[in-house]
């Protein structure tokens, strides 16, 4: 802590030369209504004269703040809106509220929002689900956000589409297919939040959200207890959905693509009363969708209806459900195994066998959310999830590799029954003392999660005396014929019979103080959490633990667009295995410490965020290379270390080109090793990350003349130095070869219609990742090393129309 100390002295003393500097301490907000009294969203609101320029938001609100005394012509408009204008007098720390109603209807902003729509990347404001009520440029820590405009542009249809492209650092490491998302950042898995609620059960969850519930994708790097929910040190990206804004919109669209894909996706956004207090929202989505390989598909249907309703000027409640139906190819189907090397089978290659039943998901989940406004600073939230996971299906992955290039197949059955009961209550509110402002978070969270999984029963699908040949493939008839498997039990009962039982309950109390000084010029930010942890793993004895993880973070604005900060955070989470002398398994430890600048150019059209983190892990499981065929103990590695920089640039660079663009540097080491492991060693690299990740994503579009609405895109993805996934009990290396990918799109937009095509992988590139697996097919017989990879769709298209009204 003494380096830290140092640092923050460092920054306290920016701060106190900032206060030298023109007062900046006064600020002008309001709300913006229609004509008939609902709010104006996306409406632009400027300061004639300044340059300077916001959006109201989904409920009418904007604000401008670091204003010094003067008079400000403040100005509402958009493309075809009657403009309105106020001029304000400020004084020193003055705060004044100025607000506006239009001329136009509800109905009429409509089009109006349609028709001069301003495609925006860059998002100033989290979401309410991270709790933190203020602007990221003055939040001490690195949260990129990926907007629903960028996912819309870039056509990503589900989790695992390239999302991960918009963010510094993040990577898929193993695909899973369209079934789980597995996003790691800064050298480790993160974890998966929706809507502020930690949505994880198992390793293998949770399903993949479809898009078309989604609203946009936050992404915390690093620990965030304000987050209520337990998260590992490395990160978290919380998944916001779709929620009523009573603007009387919709929105029908179509996407085919390559591989016999076929979508049609629908959003219906509705006041169902006059007075705009009861709202509702209609989201659904139908997909057909094969692939480059042979045999493989994964069609989907979703439907995720949400209501809010205003009780009081003070009180709201809103409600979603989400129901997410999959039919898919068994799990693994997506693998290729060669004991020859990475790509050395055709990467249309398949293992899968024709005939075997697929995998069949039912995913429900629903949330309850009701805010109390006490005061303009005083607000408290209680909400409540409820998911309901169930899968009926299998998985294939060889039980037998010989060096001769032949295998032995085998389907496992894969059933599971997951259900996650989760509460959260938190309070947000405003205090003075003298001349400090307190921003105070407290919060409580609460879970219960279950896991019933029977992945016991398995069977070949061929014969030692007639493996199947990579290099000469039969699909006929299997030799050893097709499974049947015992589905007599219920799965919670062949889960508990057989260890296939993942639970956990857990209870956290949060509390932070933000301190703001020299008229929020200066940010502290003091919190801690408390956590309790009851767990137990595949019919292990239950573990409890508890600790105390704090959290000091500083903010100093140098002026009103740029912001440097400091921050030092821990973790404390549960996490699953199974260590092979049944030794409990501890909770990870972690910390974080992380030094950055944000900046915004242009009066706010675009953003940067440069970031340096150190992250030391604890307690970390990985899978135990000495695991055979069927076995998935775990090995404790000790401590860990991750540390890198991390650059992140969105926004408009000037009217109508658009860019995101990223690079980070990741390094991820063993730094301890634990009693009695010699599969591991201090200073091997710990797998699960690239070292150097660079991506891209330029958007131009006309804006004026005979080719007005008309643009063009392209982006890349750039991967070296890639360290995933290598199970290798003799220390050297099988790492991947670097990694480039490169997209283009054309896309138009004018009278509420749009058509986006976009081609992925314009250069055909054979694309993959994987791991290497020493002696995981381990018997008397043999013990035969393989490579593992899983490849990506040659080049490919997507078309999609879509038609607001």
């Amino acid at each position: 802590m003494n380096h830290f100390t140092r640092i923050l002295t460092v920054f306290l003393f920016i701060g106190f030369s900032v206060q030298a500097q023109a007062q900046r301490n006064s600020s002008i907000k309001g709300k913006v209504v229609t004509a008939d009294g609902y709010p104006a969203v996306a409406v632009s609101v400027t300061l004639k004269g300044e340059a300077i320029s916001t959006q109201s938001n989904v409920d009418g609100l904007y604000q401008f703040t670091k204003l010094k005394p003067g008079t400000y012509l403040v100005v509402v408009s958009a493309l075809g809106l009657q403009t309105g204008e106020r001029s304000i007098t400020l004084g020193n720390n003055d705060n004044q509220n100025v607000d506006f109603r239009l001329s136009e209807k509800s109905d009429q902003l409509k089009e109006v929002v349609i028709g001069g729509k301003v495609k925006r990347y860059k998002v100033d404001v989290p979401s309410t689900s991270l709790r933190l009520n203020a602007p990221l440029l003055e939040i001490p820590q690195n949260i990129q956000i990926v907007s629903g405009q960028t996912l819309a542009d870039q056509q990503v249809i589900s989790m695992s589409d390239a999302l991960v492209r918009n963010v510094s650092g993040a990577t898929r490491v193993e695909h899973w297919g369209d079934m789980y998302t597995n996003i790691t950042m800064r050298g480790s898995q993160i974890q998966a939040m929706r809507n502020g609620f930690n949505f994880v059960t198992s390793f293998w969850g949770p399903l993949t959200e479809d898009m078309s519930f989604v609203d946009h994708v936050e992404f915390v790097k690093g620990p965030a207890g304000f987050m209520l929910g337990n998260g590992d040190p490395s990160g978290m990206y919380n998944v916001v959905t779709k929620k009523p804004t009573g603007s009387n919109r919709g929105e029908v669209s179509f996407t085919s693509g390559s591989y016999d894909l076929y979508r049609t996706a629908f959003d219906l956004d509705r006041k169902l009363t006059d007075d705009g207090k009861l709202l509702f929202r209609f989201n659904a989505a139908v997909q057909n969708k094969g692939s480059f390989r042979p045999f493989e598909h994964n069609d989907r249907y979703t439907i995720a209806p949400s209501l809010s309703y205003q009780i009081t000027n003070t009180t709201k409640i809103t409600a979603e459900y989400a129901y997410q139906n999959a039919k898919m190819t068994e799990v693994g189907s997506y693998y290729i195994f060669s004991p020859d090397g990475y790509a050395t089978l055709p990467r249309d290659f398949t293992l899968t066998q024709l005939g075997v039943d697929p995998t069949r998901i039912n995913d429900h989940s629903a949330f309850v959310n009701l805010q109390q406004n006490f005061s303009d600073t005083w607000k408290a939230t209680a909400q409540v999830a409820y998911s309901k996971y169930l899968q009926t299906g299998q998985s294939s992955w060889p039980s037998s590799i010989f060096a001769d290039g032949t295998l032995i197949r085998n389907v496992g059955l894969w059933d599971a029954d997951a259900t996650m009961k989760l509460a959260q209550f938190f309070v947000n509110g405003k205090i003075k003392t003298g001349g400090i402002t307190h921003n105070i978070l407290t919060g409580f969270d609460g879970g219960k999660k279950n896991y019933y999984a029977d992945f016991y029963q398995s069977h070949d699908l061929d014969l030692p005396s007639a493996p199947f040949d990579v290099n000469n493939p039969n699909y006929g008839f299997p030799g050893n014929g097709y499974p049947n498997f015992d589905r007599s039990l219920s799965v919670k009962d062949r889960a508990i019979a057989a260890g296939g039982v993942i639970d956990q309950k857990y209870s956290s109390v949060y509390l932070q103080d933000e301190l703001a000084f020299f008229d929020n010029k200066a940010r502290l930010t003091l919190a801690g959490r408390y956590s309790y942890v009851k767990q137990s793993t595949y019919g292990a004895a239950p573990d409890e633990a508890s600790r105390f993880t704090p959290r000091l973070g500083l903010s100093v604005s140098l002026d009103r667009n740029a912001s440097v900060y400091a921050v030092y955070d821990q973790a404390f989470i549960p996490q699953t295995g199974f260590l092979r002398s049944g030794d409990k398994i501890d909770p990870i430890t972690g910390s974080n410490y992380e030094l950055g600048i944000k900046k915004d150019w242009m009066n706010g059209k675009w953003n940067t965020t440069v970031s340096v983190y150190r992250i030391r892990k604890q307690n970390e499981l990985t899978g135990d290379p000495g695991n055979k065929a069927g076995e998935n103990f775990s090995i404790v590695v000790g401590e860990k270390r991750a540390q890198g920089i991390e650059f992140d640039l969105k926004g408009e660079l000037t009217r109508g080109l658009s860019l995101i663009a990223n690079y980070a540097y990741t390094d991820g080491k063993v730094t301890e090793v634990a009693e009695g492991v010699t599969s591991t060693f201090v200073g091997q690299v710990v797998p699960g990350f690239a070292k150097h990740t660079s991506n891209a994503w330029l958007s131009y579009t006309a804006q004026s003349g005979a080719l007005k609405g008309f643009g063009v895109s392209s982006g890349f993805t750039h991967l070296a130095g890639r360290a995933t996934n290598t199970y290798n009990t003799t220390q050297t290396e099988q790492n991947l070869p670097d990694y480039f990918k490169l997209d283009a799109g054309l896309f138009w937009e004018g009278h509420g219609l749009r058509i986006t095509g976009n081609v992925f992988n314009v250069l055909d590139k054979y694309l993959y990742s994987g791991g290497y697996y020493s002696n995981y097919w381990n018997a008397p017989t043999y013990n035969q090393p393989a490579y593992s990879w899983q490849a990506e769709a040659p080049r490919n298209y997507r078309v999609s129309i879509a038609y607001k009204f």
